[in-house]
């Protein structure tokens, strides 16, 4: 029955002028990296709710992102915290993966922990301090170098609570002055992807404070910074799929980290309250990969995705698991959007054609196409399910409660 349906599946599509085989293709080579602070014990501002068989350590971090990887497929990369993930050695740390068939991806400074940066790190009004904090910034370009990472992902607590508490002006540029040093330290092949936060933990200003702010960041120091959209850093109502559009057409959109809110920065599963927003921010992707313009389709090909997750309470493997397949879901449906259909009814000014053209994509289940994809990856057809069966979650619970947090 499932082969008949996905034969059904695939003539409606064929009729439609989509080529299955290279949707496949897509979804095949689409990586999402997870984090590695998205397995430890984690919590919101009031209480960290531990978990019995967190990881206890950085290692026990990537087997548990190895198996991920293992069910879904589609994420061999595993983004490390510094000093979360901190080790003697990284170059264990990167063997310990590559014997988990996973690698070691984005390399993130935390520069919002410790008590000297209490009144910002890279804008304290303290020199030593911001010193401190640029030194930190080269320490990651040193690990992303040991093990071979060309990413690393730039976020920034920085900011103030009230009128008067900083000179705006005077942090924005010693954000830059820090910022241009870690640039020139890093290798040719390396990216800086510039995060940025409307608030919090900062309410009265944030340093990054929107995607503009990020942009004219990274166009100061040059072609190796990109802009890092995260879908739950924004105020409510952000089309963000308009800044990610922009951000295409500028050559600069560098990663994402996929989350989802209700209200503010709620870091829950991937697509778990809006889905239609994930699948729109894919539709500008999708149609940026099949632009003519090299340089446009170039960036399209090259963004880091990520997840940025951390569970308070659901179990954090099949969380994980669980926002992987729905970002395959919603990149799968994207990739059915017939570009030439929508199109046309643009330039005849055709509203409802234009809009139905891209629904439609969004409404076609595309469960049989994943079904087929994971048989000819040689993975199972519903990962979920396979990770509940295979016993490891139940193996880990030998760990007990109190591991790695962040």
């Amino acid at each position: 029955m499932s082969d008949q349906i996905y034969q059904i599946f695939e003539q409606q599509q064929k009729e439609r002028g989509v080529d299955v085989e290279e949707v496949k293709l897509r979804i095949k080579q689409l990586n999402i990296e997870t984090p590695s602070w998205g397995y430890g014990d984690s919590g919101t501002r009031f209480k960290v709710f531990q978990q019995e068989g967190v990881p206890r350590d950085p290692f026990e971090k990537i087997e548990d992102a190895a198996q991920v990887h293992k069910y879904t497929g589609n994420s061999p990369g595993v983004a490390i915290h510094i000093p979360w993930d901190k080790v003697d050695n990284y170059e264990e740390l990167k063997q310990h993966a590559k014997e988990h068939e996973v690698h070691l991806g984005a390399v993130n400074p935390n520069l919002f922990q410790h008590d000297d940066y209490k009144f910002g790190s890279v804008t304290n009004a303290d020199p030593a301090i911001r010193r401190k904090a640029t030194e930190h910034l080269l320490e990651c370009v040193d690990i992303a170098r040991t093990v071979e990472s060309k990413n690393l992902s730039l976020w920034f607590a920085d900011g103030t609570n009230y009128p008067g508490q900083g000179d705006l002006r005077k942090r924005k540029h010693w954000m830059e002055e820090c910022l241009r040093e870690m640039y020139l330290a890093m290798d040719e092949d390396m990216r800086m992807l510039i995060e940025y936060k409307f608030f919090e933990p900062a309410f009265y200003h944030t340093e990054l404070a929107d995607w503009g702010m990020a942009y004219n960041m990274a166009q100061k120091l040059g072609p190796k910074a990109e802009v890092l959209v995260d879908t739950g850093h924004h105020p409510q109502g952000t089309n963000i799929e308009h800044i990610v559009a922009y951000l295409l057409d500028e050559q600069r959109l560098g990663g994402f980290h996929f989350n989802s809110r209700k209200y503010a920065d709620d870091d829950l599963i991937a697509a778990a309250h809006n889905p239609y927003e994930l699948f729109l921010i894919f539709y500008q992707i999708v149609q940026a990969q099949k632009d003519r313009s090299h340089g446009i389709r170039n960036n399209a090909e090259n963004i880091a995705y990520m997840l940025d997750q951390c569970h308070n309470l659901e179990p954090k493997i099949p969380a994980m698991i669980r926002s992987i397949t729905n970002v395959q879901t919603l990149y799968a449906k994207a990739l059915l959007i017939n570009l030439e259909e929508v199109n046309e009814a643009q330039e005849k000014n055709d509203i409802l054609c234009a809009e139905h053209a891209v629904r439609k994509a969004f409404e076609f289940d595309v469960t049989p196409l994943l079904r087929v994809m994971r048989e000819e990856s040689g993975l199972p057809v519903d990962p979920m399910q396979a990770y509940l069966n295979s016993g490891y979650g139940e193996k880990i619970l030998s760990r007990g409660k109190g591991g790695a947090s962040w």
